[in-house]
């Protein structure tokens, strides 16, 4: 009898663990899945601010900024920039053919800045819209244009038609050249077009060592019909410091830049032939253009191609006496900057002589070219 009932205890007590044992693994695993629970609810619900938030608040601030890179003010100092006006101005070069022609000056700024470039490209049988989204379209630019590395746009703000974007151009021998612009256009009354571009920095963008920053960049342009011609102009004023030896710029850019002109005409007109126009559903500068200020509207018409036709003849005719002549054997390839884009000129295959002279001189010109300095003016973004 003593044994049945303890045999019978037994069996409880071992049925009360068991019971115990499964009835806290199901409560331990309830509680785990209602803790799981709440943290979500409250992750969802009741959580502190999440990242995105402060993010938010910091392209609030980007974009406050971006409002400020480029204002009518900068359309007004181009268009003054376009006349020329007090300041003497040395010739470069003037090339024409049957459809088109460029010609090129430049100034030495009296404070010491970079050189100013000043030049007028006409293209015949175009119009001035076709030039204008040509010149904008820089995934095209890409194809044609080999100095180009890489282009991304950066930003865009749609009240003000500011756009921003980073360019990486490859220098034959020397470090990539790294731009970080914003830019915007205008048109006019008159059919005519304006364009600004100054470099500025950007969040998106932080400095890297293996490329150099252009700390100064200043570049705008003019695009109008040509009166009583079926053809177009574009009038542009260039500035920029690449930390290049500026007498090699000089020889460069006189030596390179028809060639450079004629490859942008050839790709013009492919441009022109299978009809590439921009995608109007891309937000950008080009889709977001403002109009010309009223105030400014009637400086505009005054602003004239002072660079264009018999005068620029005669004056190529006066200076050309007064042109160095350097040899053509002291470089065969160079590095030249028109409008903005780094242009490695090439003038056939060179032997191996030639590049390790080639070397040698970028390498003693460049330990003698200006530091890149940030500039007091330049825009943080």
């Amino acid at each position: 009898m003593n044994n049945s009932v303890m045999k019978d205890l037994s069996l409880f007590r071992r049925g009360v663990s068991v019971s115990v044992y499964e009835g806290a693994s199901v409560a331990t695993a309830v509680s785990i899945l209602l803790i799981f629970l709440f943290r979500i609810f409250k992750f969802r619900f009741f959580a502190s601010p999440s990242p995105s938030i402060p993010d938010s608040v910091s392209l609030a601030q980007i974009q406050s900024r971006t409002r400020r890179v480029v204002s009518d003010d900068d359309l007004k100092w181009l268009i003054q920039n376009l006349e020329e006006s007090n300041e003497v101005w040395e010739h470069v070069i003037h090339k024409t053919n049957d459809r088109v022609s460029y010609s090129a000056k430049r100034c030495k700024p009296t404070d010491g800045g970079p050189m100013k470039y000043l030049s007028v490209t006409v293209f015949e049988d175009c119009s001035a819209e076709m030039l204008k989204d040509f010149y904008m379209d820089n995934d095209f630019r890409k194809q044609w244009d080999k100095t180009v590395v890489d282009h991304h746009q950066l930003q865009v703000d749609s009240s003000t038609g500011i756009e921003i974007g980073r360019t990486l151009k490859k220098f034959p021998l020397l470090t990539s050249r790294e731009y970080v612009l914003a830019w915007k256009l205008w048109h006019g009354n008159s059919g005519s077009f304006y364009c600004f571009t100054k470099e500025c920095d950007h969040d998106m963008v932080p400095r890297q060592r293996k490329y150099v920053r252009v700390s100064h960049f200043r570049s705008g342009w003019r695009i109008r019909r040509v009166p009583g011609r079926n053809a177009c102009e574009i009038k542009m004023f260039h500035q920029e410091n690449a930390g290049l030896n500026v007498e090699m710029a000089k020889l460069a850019f006189s030596k390179g830049i028809w060639s450079y002109v004629s490859k942008m005409d050839n790709a013009f007109r492919n441009y022109v032939a299978i009809s590439h126009t921009p995608q109007g559903s891309v937000l950008s500068a080009l889709t977001l253009i403002a109009k010309v200020p009223s105030e400014l509207e009637s400086q505009t018409v005054d602003v004239t191609a002072s660079m264009g036709g018999e005068e620029i003849l005669t004056r190529v005719a006066k200076q050309k006496k007064l042109l160095r002549k350097p040899s053509k054997k002291l470089i065969a390839k160079g590095l030249v900057l028109v409008g903005g884009a780094a242009i490695c000129l090439s003038r056939g295959h060179s032997a191996l002589g030639a590049k390790v002279a080639l070397a040698y001189l970028l390498t003693k010109l460049n330990k003698r070219a200006t530091p890149l300095k940030q500039t007091t003016n330049t825009t943080s973004i």
